[in-house]
């Protein structure tokens, strides 16, 4: 038996120095995630620091995080609302003055049909973002599937919202996203100097009370011990992949760019 924690699900540390860093404060951006905390796990400093500088930041979650617990017996329609509303919460803490949508697909079984391809489309139309930030599909040996497929959508969404033969009923103008930013990259190119905005990627976290024992290794009972215990790990990682990446505290990511 081992004491260990179970890993965050933090990105992989880069394996050489980025050759791009630091994109220009956008005006618009919009983070295309699979569940509830994924957004602030893996880019919640890019979009705090962004959001200081007065970028309104949107956020689509794709599904209704309804298997974010270990207890089979917990009411999955209460989860549901709960989560919904520590995403609200953390998109506060982040700064965020754009949209929260959650389309509210089934956790676990998000799948890359055309369907919810027009609703990203729709939102990318919407939103206007000049910078988008998603799920590398790409990224080989990934287990879970939503966050793959939430990478493809993101992806076909914004080749669907450029061209104006793609989902004429939404009745909007196209939209071509200038940058496309991808966390959990397999070959990341790109940072983002978070060394001022840890913190409020920590706080934006922690909104996230019911991921304390799946994912945060907060116990129930706890003191606050385990909490700073969190915030140190990811600060850590922050403080790994600056590094490597010629920055104090950084967050890595794929960029596209010419889209």
């Amino acid at each position: 038996m081992t004491n260990e924690l179970p890993p965050l699900p933090l990105d992989d540390l880069p394996t050489r120095p980025m050759t791009s860093r630091d994109i220009a404060t956008p005006d618009r951006a919009l983070v295309i995630v699979a569940h509830p905390d994924d957004a602030e796990f893996q880019c919640g400093g890019t979009l705090a620091k962004w959001a200081s500088k007065g970028c309104v930041i949107n956020h689509l979650v794709l599904t209704d995080g309804s298997k974010g617990t270990w207890d089979a017996d917990q009411n999955t329609d209460a989860l549901v609302e709960q989560r919904r509303a520590e995403q609200m919460e953390a998109a506060r803490r982040l700064g965020s003055t754009g949209k929260v949508v959650m389309l509210g697909h089934v956790d676990g079984e998000l799948q890359p049909t055309l369907h919810i391809r027009d609703q990203v489309a729709y939102w990318i139309r919407s939103t206007q973002p000049d910078v988008v930030l998603a799920h590398d599909p790409w990224k080989r040996y990934r287990l879970h599937p939503d966050h793959r497929n939430a990478g493809w959508l993101a992806l076909d969404g914004i080749v669907a919202a450029r061209d104006p033969h793609y989902f004429r009923h939404h009745g909007l103008d196209v939209h071509r996203p200038e940058i496309a930013l991808l966390f959990e990259a397999d070959e990341p190119d790109h940072v983002e100097d978070i060394t001022s905005f840890v913190d409020a990627k920590v706080h934006a976290l922690l909104a996230h009370t019911s991921q304390f024992i799946t994912t945060h290794s907060i116990p129930a009972d706890d003191d606050g011990t385990a909490a700073e215990a969190f915030g140190k790990r990811v600060r850590d990682q922050a403080e790994a992949v600056g590094s490597i990446t010629g920055v104090a505290r950084g967050e890595a990511f794929k960029i596209l760019s010419n889209l």
